[in-house]
């Protein structure tokens, strides 16, 4: 299989660098704050570290692709992509779906967060997802392995997404599309309904409160997570519901690149800089790691003149 790669290989590298150092930030810094050892910064780490995950599928290919001058895939590389694509895009989902949950009970029933959002629960239905994605990337991987495909075959995009690859393969895809949009339509319609149930219930819940500080503190939290939600399902739902519309390939491309790279490169930033907690352990952080006693030592090299031996 062929790719359609772009020659753009120092801005693909910058964005995934970016990301993935912007994410491991956000991870670190919960980790090692105290004070965000709570479940929305458990729910935020673990969106970073699907966000790595995620871009870490497709963009170190491309880059290999460019630096090699070539634009070839194996068809093992193209199953691998379309698998891990949308089980990482998958937990992106269910994720936010929580994050919005999290914040609908913080501020609605704040005096039951405890009772109703505990660790263990919503560490099992984190654990719960993993299971459903890794399911239904199978069953995509196992209907795409029955479909044939022509020797060179060129897909018109940066990676083996699933909607591109079932475009281009010599067999019949309506099973496989069929259980493509099923599955994206449960597993995208019901999350996004619940984040709009929430946010409709939050946004009521805003209006009767009196105190301007508490609007402002809300606001910013779910602000944050609002942005992040219109990008990535705004972008998703261009490429899995209006392709139709869309007849370019460069724009179809484009609105990929926003849910697979631009959507979590951005994702720390914009949790970062609307919250005032996680801009102070980033602080921390970097003045823990500039204070380690690692930097401290000279490490500039030393010579020492011996006397020369005088000879007798």
């Amino acid at each position: 299989m062929i790719l359609n790669c772009n020659p753009f290989s120092g801005l693909f590298l910058s964005m995934y660098l970016v990301t993935v150092l912007g994410n491991l930030l956000i991870i670190l810094a919960v980790s090692s704050n105290s004070h965000l050892h709570n479940l929305m910064y458990f729910f935020l780490s673990n969106l970073s570290f699907v966000d790595i995950c995620f871009i870490s599928t497709t963009i170190p290919k491309m880059l290999v692709n460019i630096h090699s001058q070539t634009k070839d895939i194996s068809y093992i590389e193209c199953l691998s992509q379309v698998y891990f694509l949308t089980t990482f895009g998958g937990m992106d989902n269910f994720l936010l779906t929580l994050m919005a949950c999290d914040r609908y009970v913080a501020i609605c029933h704040p005096l039951n967060y405890t009772v109703i959002m505990n660790l263990q629960l919503c560490a099992l239905l984190i654990l719960m997802f993993w299971l459903i994605m890794f399911c239904v990337s199978l069953i995509h991987v196992l209907l795409m392995n029955e479909l044939n495909f022509s020797r060179g075959t060129e897909i018109p995009h940066f990676f083996c997404e699933l909607a591109q690859v079932l475009k281009v393969a010599n067999s019949d895809t309506h099973i496989n599309n069929v259980f493509m949009y099923v599955v994206t339509s449960l597993l995208g319609l019901i999350p996004m309904t619940g984040i709009l149930m929430s946010y409709s219930q939050i946004a009521s819940s805003l209006l009767k409160m009196s105190s301007s500080v508490s609007k402002y503190k809300a606001f910013s939290t779910c602000g944050s997570h609002l942005c992040v939600v219109s990008l990535f399902y705004g972008s998703a739902t261009i490429v899995y519901f209006c392709s139709s519309v869309l007849h370019s390939t460069h724009k179809k491309m484009i609105a990929s690149l926003m849910y697979t790279v631009i959507s979590p490169m951005l994702n720390p930033f914009i949790y970062s800089l609307r919250n005032k907690d996680v801009k102070g352990a980033l602080g921390k952080l970097f003045i823990r790691v500039a204070s380690c006693p690692l930097w401290s030592k000279d490490f500039r090299p030393k010579f020492i003149l011996k006397p020369e031996r005088q000879s007798l």
